[in-house]
């Protein structure tokens, strides 16, 4: 007999989301009979009563935005690198129905960063001091890079990240927007803010063929600034890349078993040239 086992994205709005494209594309390939992966529309405020009264066959949920600090409040561990962000992207269901909160899109940005080539002791330039950002921050203590400069229109974000760069032991500086052309020749960049907050750049940044781009945004693809970046050389990264990361990451935590990456992959591609 199969047992059902269920798993979710929490998110509000959340029906754009492509996370059920690749985790049942990964529980087919696996032969996870009986395995199923949705969608929930959730706020922040509604989190704790949906989660509490999920039943004993939710094996796992992944939690977007706005929900990701809610997420951390209805765990009873929550892993280090979590609590650091302030920020819990998974939460696992534990055998004795308690969850546990990770935040998978540190190890995801880690990965997809190590595979265009970033190194140990790279030079980091994040732009903007969102969510995105903690988890950008992460990565870069991972890495470890060398330092990370935040570029941001208001100074009060940028200061909001620095207990976060401080609990992960990171060297941070901050600069203004205006400054934001001249520190992408950083050796990294990471670009965290909402579509169309960037484009200003591409025509300004003079690009060094050496600096990877990291930008969270997928749709549209490519923006300008990847553009830009591709244009002069640059390896380009983008968020349908850590979307995959993160969710590999999570699939495996969910259901104990590795995860079919190329039919997970295959899925994503298909579904976003559809």
């Amino acid at each position: 007999m199969t047992v059902a086992r269920r798993a979710a994205v929490l998110g509000k709005p959340i029906a754009h989301s492509l996370s059920p494209v690749i985790h049942n594309a990964g529980y087919a390939a696996a032969g996870l009979d009986g395995w199923s992966y949705t969608r929930i529309e959730c706020a922040a405020a509604e989190l704790p009563d949906l989660v509490a009264g999920l039943g004993p066959e939710w094996a796992g949920l992944s939690v977007t935005m706005p929900g990701k600090e809610a997420a951390l409040a209805v765990a009873a561990e929550v892993s280090p690198v979590a609590a650091a962000v302030g920020a819990a992207n998974t939460l696992v269901r534990r055998p004795d129905g308690s969850w546990y909160a990770d935040n998978t899109d540190v190890s995801g940005m880690v990965e997809v960063l190590a595979g265009a080539g970033v190194r140990e002791g790279a030079t980091v330039t994040v732009l903007g001091a969102g969510g995105t950002a903690r988890a950008a921050l992460a990565a870069a203590a991972r890495l470890p890079a060398a330092g990370v400069t935040v570029v941001a229109r208001r100074p009060a974000a940028v200061a909001e990240l620095t207990p976060v760069a401080t609990a992960l032991g990171l060297a941070m500086s901050a600069a203004p927007w205006s400054d934001a052309p001249a520190l992408a020749s950083a050796d990294l960049v990471i670009s965290t803010v909402p579509k169309g907050a960037a484009d200003e750049l591409a025509g300004a940044v003079r690009w060094r063929p050496g600096t990877v781009l990291f930008d969270a945004i997928y749709d549209p693809w490519p923006t300008p600034l990847a553009a830009s970046a591709a244009a002069a050389g640059c390896p380009v990264v983008s968020g349908l890349d850590l979307l995959l990361a993160q969710a590999i990451g999570q699939f495996e935590q969910f259901t104990g078993v590795p995860a079919p990456r190329p039919a997970m992959a295959a899925a994503l591609a298909a579904a976003c040239a559809s």
